[in-house]
């Protein structure tokens, strides 16, 4: 049997719409509730998105400018790059800026539900989380912020592992010599 409890504002998804509109409306009195599947607020871009392509970003930045600095007469041996301290350094940028939303969520009184939810009527949202337990949350009024995920193109053979979403090009199975980027959002774009 489900748990019910009840919520002046629902909002469902914990990204960059659902997280700020959770806090303003805490921040004005009402009482909330934030429902996501991850463990902190953040959505695709903290997680997936805008800050781990960030990180590669300011990593590829240091290499360039440490190649640009032999015309100052500063030189540096040929890098070596070890993708599973990438990763790591990358996942420890991710874990500390969405943890800060995890701590700011409690600050601003934010009841934070972690699961996946699905609405049953107009006012009221059943959500599961990962082993199986279910909770019932009614509401006033709802927020549905649940964000985006990588479109995959019909008739493309992703599991040639020559084609990546973005979720797959952040995991950087290998740096690859060339690459074609289809798509002009945010992530592609740093991509």
């Amino acid at each position: 049997m489900s748990a019910t409890t009840h919520t002046q504002l629902l909002v469902l998804g914990g990204g960059p719409g659902g997280y700020p509109a959770a806090f303003l409306a805490a921040d004005l009195g009402l009482q909330v509730t934030l429902v996501d599947q991850r463990i902190n607020p953040g959505g695709v871009c903290l997680y997936q998105g805008c800050i781990p392509s960030k990180t590669l970003l300011h990593l590829a930045k240091l290499l360039h400018e440490a190649n640009d600095a032999a015309a100052m007469g500063v030189h540096y041996d040929e890098p070596t790059i070890n993708l599973d301290q990438v990763r790591l350094w990358r996942d420890r940028v991710v874990g500390k800026l969405t943890g800060g939303l995890g701590s700011l969520s409690k600050m601003r009184k934010v009841n934070f539900v972690r699961g996946r939810g699905a609405f049953t009527d107009a006012n009221t949202l059943q959500v599961t989380d990962d082993d199986g337990g279910e909770k019932t949350i009614t509401f006033d009024h709802a927020i549905i912020a649940t964000g985006s995920s990588p479109t995959r193109l019909p008739n493309f053979p992703y599991d040639s592992g020559l084609l990546w979403t973005s979720d797959e090009a952040l995991e950087l199975p290998e740096v690859p010599e060339t690459l074609l980027v289809v798509g002009g959002g945010y992530i592609g774009l740093e991509m």
